[in-house]
């Protein structure tokens, strides 16, 4: 996916490192001109558990986005697991807020239709406007919504008071307590989110029942492995905090045409041999009733309404003006 308001040396970028060969897009936007419009094609594909279901870009350290590539047999797993833990009927109907460049939209888009409930679309325009979203909440009879704490504290800042039989899920940054403590009071379940694009979307799942429960990001989806290391690849105990690595059936092929990257954050699982795991750069440790809690990140990277930036990738650009000197980082 590429969203139309990207600069149009990012598009350029992603469109040729991809080698796609094929661009579906509304007449209006004209945002990619190498390619022919096509009035019919055919597309002959076929494709079974070990097959791309999609790369997605993300910020990346050097300068250049980096594409993930996610295997069919990870986003059945991760709707599956959503679908029970939620436990999302043909009955429900959520509304998507999410633009398609961001890797939680297929959540959106997928997770409704997989078990025969719908999906409501908001236009750009329609989600940047906290009314408009509460209007189509109540028109359209939403009972589940995901978005980024961001978005759920510039609706309650415009005064919406919530629906008991609303499902949120939250996830892209850190819940804060007090945020968590509103939107307890304005739905009917809520469910906090944590994974990175790399283990395909969201690899962490907590139900939201009471304020202690804000403390932790809560426990691993169906068929996923998350280990808390040291530097030497040792598990820490209850209590002591590592950076957190996550295996299983969540785990991308690895980065598009870059095999150097994928090497050096997919590596093997010393706990399950012929495995790998990815390295996530986060910081947790494990509570004692076996959840665990998001400490923060080891390097620069932050997000921003939920997208993950690199803060390279922003110092590579700077640098590149004459007038900027050095870079400096503060610590």
């Amino acid at each position: 996916p590429i969203d139309p308001s990207y600069p149009a040396e990012r598009i350029s970028y992603i469109t040729k490192d991809s080698k796609c060969k094929l661009v579906i897009d509304e007449a209006e936007q004209k945002k990619i001109n190498e390619y022919q419009s096509l009035s019919a094609f055919s597309l002959k594909t076929a494709s079974g558990p070990l097959g791309r279901a999609y790369v997605i870009y993300t910020s990346g350290s050097t300068g250049k986005p980096k594409g993930v590539e996610i295997e069919h047999r990870s986003l059945s797993n991760f709707i599956y697991s959503i679908t029970s833990s939620v436990n999302v009927t043909e009955k429900d109907t959520l509304l998507a807020v999410t633009t398609y460049a961001f890797d939680i939209s297929i959540l959106e888009l997928l997770l409704p239709l997989s078990c025969g409930g719908k999906v409501v679309i908001l236009s750009k325009e329609d989600i940047a406007d906290p009314r408009q979203i509460e209007e189509q909440m109540i028109r359209r009879n939403i009972t589940i919504m995901q978005a980024t704490p961001s978005m759920w504290q510039m609706l309650i800042d415009s005064g919406w008071q919530g629906d008991d039989r609303l499902k949120i899920l939250c996830g892209g940054e850190s819940l804060g307590k007090t945020l968590g403590i509103k939107l307890l009071k304005r739905c009917g379940s809520l469910w906090n989110m944590y994974g990175p694009t790399e283990t395909t979307i969201w690899s962490v799942i907590n139900k939201i029942s009471s304020e202690e429960d804000l403390q932790s990001i809560g426990k691993p989806i169906s068929n996923t492995r998350v280990y808390i290391l040291n530097n030497k690849l040792q598990l820490s105990s209850p209590g002591v905090s590592g950076e957190i690595y996550i295996s299983g059936s969540g785990l991308a092929r690895g980065y598009l045409n870059n095999p150097e990257l994928t090497l050096e954050k997919f590596i093997p699982d010393p706990f399950y041999p012929g495995s790998l795991m990815y390295r996530t750069g986060d910081l947790g440790r494990w509570l004692w009733d076996g959840s665990l809690e998001f400490i923060g990140r080891e390097d620069g990277q932050v997000k921003i309404k939920g997208y993950r930036i690199e803060l390279g990738e922003i110092e590579n650009v700077l640098s590149q003006y004459g007038s900027v000197k050095e870079i400096g980082r503060a610590h």
